[in-house]
């Protein structure tokens, strides 16, 4: 039997949730911490498609399975080109949780293959969770130089 590998994330944004919603969904919001070009359909069956920045720069690919405004979003995650974790092949599960004043952000991201992938995408999700809890609370993130690989 293989081990389920999962990463699970948390973090706590100064904003409410219809902001962080926006942050996740919009095209020119995400760019705003992430990546360096998007297309979203956010709606179920909807495209998920996010070009990387920095020495790893690569292509995302899914498609969303759930979209419950302001609450909760599921998609298919993989990268184009990959032999571990292609296109769809992870399912990432993003809930928004009003909280003290804010939101609070519980991610989910499970069906990766092997504990080197957990690894990476758990190094990945705390780069980027980090730049999203700057940019939805209002701030300035700073220009992304995406994840750098271990030396």
């Amino acid at each position: 039997m293989t081990e389920p590998f999962i990463v699970r994330r948390e973090t706590q944004i100064a904003a409410p949730r219809a902001t962080v919603f926006a942050y996740l969904t919009d095209p020119e919001k995400i760019l705003s911490w992430m990546g360096s070009d998007a297309t979203t359909e956010p709606h179920p069956g909807g495209l998920y498609l996010l070009k990387g920045i920095g020495p790893r720069s690569g292509v995302a690919r899914g498609a969303f399975r759930e979209v419950v405004p302001v609450h909760r979003l599921a998609y298919t995650f993989g990268w184009e080109g990959g032999q571990e974790v292609p296109p769809g092949s992870s399912l990432i599960e993003i809930d928004l949780i009003e909280r003290d004043g804010g939101t609070l952000l519980r991610m989910t991201h499970s069906g990766l293959p092997s504990e080197a992938q957990a690894a990476a995408h758990a190094t990945g999700w705390a780069h980027y969770m980090e730049r999203l809890t700057t940019a939805a609370a209002g701030g300035d993130p700073g220009p992304d130089n995406g994840v750098s690989p271990k030396s």
